[in-house]
């Protein structure tokens, strides 16, 4: 029964592991698609997708802005910044969703 356990807790933490390791332009869409389902299940007011939104739109821009820098490709220094960024956004879309504010 033990051994099956940390089976489970090792593939949780391997599943949790690859998403914090995708493509940035994937990871992009699944934090929109994110914010698209707070407000559509109205879980997400207007203040914070609003928030949210500035917050994604500056890591984009910052992104392409890096990209054209060095002729289209990202440095690993700025693909784990851009990381640490959207790991931070990431942890604030789920407190405003979760937070008990309604529109």
């Amino acid at each position: 029964m033990k051994s099956k356990f940390l089976v489970f807790v090792t593939g949780i933490v391997m599943a949790v592991g690859g998403i914090a390791q995708t493509d940035i332009p994937v990871r992009k869409d699944i934090q929109q698609k994110r914010i698209a389902g707070g407000v559509a299940k109205g879980s997400l007011t207007p203040h914070e997708t609003k928030n949210l939104e500035g917050k994604e739109a500056a890591i984009n821009h910052e992104t392409r802005r890096d990209r054209r820098q060095n002729g289209g490709n990202l440095t690993n220094k700025q693909k784990a910044k851009v990381n640490r960024q959207q790991n931070r956004v990431s942890k604030n879309i789920y407190k405003d969703k979760h937070n008990g504010a309604t529109q």
